[in-house]
């Protein structure tokens, strides 16, 4: 239990914090509490339009640029360009209309989103509100190349461009090849 003189002191010390706390300016408030006091990050509420997908730490990187993949306003590619002035990708924007949150896995709506998660080198783990962090697509190194897509997709050109070359070739027949 207090006593009288207790609570009069208190009330003292209450009145003493008030006036020190109103002669502080907004960033001296701000280095007095133990925490800090700023506002919340971007995508750290859960409020916003897009869902975030790291793959790399933005402290590699000095500035950003964000570009549309696909249709305006769907999917994103934020880029970072790194001091020694490469550019890389450091994390994807996926609209909330291209996806959706299933417990902690981010789910696809549409093939572009789809196509973009096939891409990536692991799945999206939550971090916190809309930020999710993966892995980006693996790195092949030169000596594994071609990859078997790589050379299914040479393959498949090739038949293609034969197929485009051999209707023309017919039509050129008259002409002796020549134009």
């Amino acid at each position: 239990m207090t006593t009288e003189k207790q609570r009069e002191a208190a009330r003292r010390n209450i009145k003493k914090a008030q006036a020190v706390w109103r002669e502080m300016s907004h960033t001296e408030h701000a280095r007095a509490q133990p925490e800090g006091r700023r506002r919340k990050k971007p995508g750290a509420k859960g409020e916003g339009e897009f869902y975030r997908i790291q793959v790399r730490p933005k402290e590699e990187f000095v500035t950003f640029r964000t570009q549309d993949v696909g249709g305006p306003g769907h999917i994103e590619r934020l880029a970072g360009k790194r001091q020694s002035g490469s550019w890389d990708t450091q994390a994807w924007l996926v609209s909330k209309q291209d996806a959706h949150v299933e417990g902690d896995k981010l789910v696809p709506d549409t093939p572009d989103a789809r196509s973009l998660f096939a891409k990536l080198g692991s799945e999206p783990v939550h971090v916190k509100g809309d930020i999710f962090r993966a892995k980006d697509r693996p790195n092949v190194p030169e000596r594994e190349k071609p990859t078997e897509a790589q050379q299914r997709a040479w393959r498949e050109n090739i038949k293609k461009a034969q197929a485009a070359g051999s209707g023309q070739s017919a039509s050129r027949a008259g002409t002796g090849g020549k134009r």
